[in-house]
């Protein structure tokens, strides 16, 4: 039987984005060993064939150190773009009035092409154009048939094909484009975890997805666009997980709007449940440098002390120079972060009120049990992944040993805060669960001999959302002897 790693000294889970940096198995088993929790393949780059072997060496490392492993595949969605330049560029002048056309004619200081037919149709005068992730800002003067005038408020250098954000505008195209419902189907049929869908403007964009993704994944949606936030309970209701994607944001919206934005996003994820990543920029200067800035540790803490379910590395563990030390600084970030003793009151500064269910109930009971008793941790068997999320929303003390005969949902667990996930032959009885639970914790050093186990469960068993019973039991410590001869 292979020993499993141990489990990680926090709570708040890792997600790290795989590249050029971090491809090879030795480079993916290094950044498991230094706290990725998940892993994150980005579709925007590189072509499908170049992501099998990822999924297959994650695969491989899960058999290889007994931990189930989330594979997140990112979706590039929709992409706004101008056309070319006469010689590759054109400076744009302040105070200048320039034009966007569908003239294929290469542009110049004056004109460009811009090839959304949709956009045209959209945009309206007092509208803003950014160019280039914001580095040049127009506003709209005129919109003719085929022809929209822009007065240059920021100049600037625009080269070929610079993408375009229009912050203004709800773009009346859908999230998904030819390209991503191919790469849709790749990575269902390469087992995707999560598919974190892109260019999410309103709640029918996910539930497009939905349709084609059905219970075979999870979907995350990524909040980086001002209309998801107009319309986001909805599009939280359809979505499985939620991602603040702070650099899109960041562009359509002013800086200093994004942090309030960011807290109400992960409040309202977490009252309904719903896993919440934050992304983007989170230890930036670490693609250069093996140390980060403290305004980015205090960025990093920031997420974890409101409650997010995971933090994410983007270019930091995909094409930095540094991407074992990225992980591992962010590890050391939430341990640290969590022994805080003022964190378990900052985290409950959102208040997540029980439905009235009876899993609810027992969730939010088990949660207090934890807080007065000395309790090893909390433990759940589910064929679902719903006991575990409930308990997961509490926020409790201690961890959440959650065992399952299912991969996938052992897997789809990875972006859930406090669970360590276990796959595990299926039980048959109430008794049978909690003896296995006891033996489980001993052999992945979740409770010690003479700690209990405060343990949930749905009886009849296999049975999705039917948590009814809460038992509280002591662990012994010749069960884990009973474990090895399973």
């Amino acid at each position: 039987m292979t020993q499993p790693m141990k489990p990680r000294d926090r709570k708040v889970k890792i997600l790290a984005t795989l590249g050029p940096a971090s491809s090879t198995p030795e480079m993916i088993e290094a950044l498991i060993r230094a706290g990725a929790d998940a892993f994150r393949i980005n579709m925007s780059h590189g072509e499908q064939a170049d992501k099998v072997q990822l999924v297959e060496t994650v695969r491989s490392m899960e058999q290889k150190l007994g931990r189930p492993t989330t594979i997140v595949f990112d979706l590039q969605g929709p992409k706004l773009r101008v056309g070319n330049f006469e010689g590759g560029s054109a400076m744009l002048m302040p105070g200048t009035m320039f034009v966007f056309d569908h003239d294929e004619t290469p542009g110049n200081e004056n004109r460009v092409e811009l090839p959304h037919p949709e956009l045209f149709a959209a945009a309206r005068t007092g509208d803003r154009l950014l160019i280039d992730d914001g580095k040049v800002r127009l506003k709209i003067a005129a919109v003719e048939p085929g022809k929209i005038g822009a007065i240059v408020e920021v100049g600037g250098k625009v080269s070929n094909n610079k993408g375009v954000n229009v912050p203004d505008v709800l773009v009346p195209i859908p999230a998904l484009t030819e390209k991503d419902r191919s790469d849709l189907q790749f990575a269902l049929e390469m087992g995707a975890d999560y598919i974190a869908l892109s260019f999410v403007q309103r709640p029918e964009d996910v539930a497009e997805a939905r349709e084609l993704v059905g219970d075979r994944a999870g979907l995350l949606a990524k909040i980086e666009k001002p209309q998801a936030i107009e319309r986001l309970d909805e599009i939280l209701h359809l979505a499985d997980a939620v991602m603040v994607a702070r650099g899109d944001l960041g562009v359509e919206l002013p800086p200093e709007s994004v942090p309030p934005l960011q807290n109400r996003i992960v409040a309202r994820a977490r009252q309904l449940g719903k896993p919440v990543v934050v992304a983007t920029q989170m230890l930036e200067s670490m693609i250069v440098s093996p140390t980060p800035t403290r305004a980015e540790v205090s960025d990093v803490a920031t997420a974890i002390y409101d409650g997010a379910d995971a933090v994410m590395l983007s270019a930091e563990s995909a094409a930095g120079q540094y991407p074992i030390e990225a992980v591992a600084m962010m590890d050391r970030i939430g341990c640290n972060i969590e022994r805080d003793p003022v964190y378990a009151a900052r985290i409950h500064f959102t208040e997540t009120l029980p439905e009235e269910t009876a899993a609810d109930a027992l969730a939010g009971a088990a949660r207090s049990i934890a807080t007065n008793l000395k309790v090893g941790a909390m433990a759940c068997y589910t064929s679902s992944g719903s006991t575990a999320r409930r308990i997961s929303r509490e926020r409790p003390p201690v961890k959440i040993l959650t065992m399952t005969a299912s991969d996938k949902v052992a897997r789809r667990l990875g972006l859930q805060w406090g669970v360590h996930a276990v796959q595990t032959r299926d039980v048959a009885s109430f008794e049978e669960m909690v003896a296995k639970a006891k033996r489980v914790a001993l052999r992945h050093e979740l409770a010690a001999a003479g700690e209990r186990l405060v343990i949930l469960a749905g009886v009849p068993f296999k049975t999705a959302g039917s948590t009814n019973v809460l038992h509280v039991v002591r662990v012994v410590g010749d069960e884990l002897e009973k474990y090895k001869s399973e």
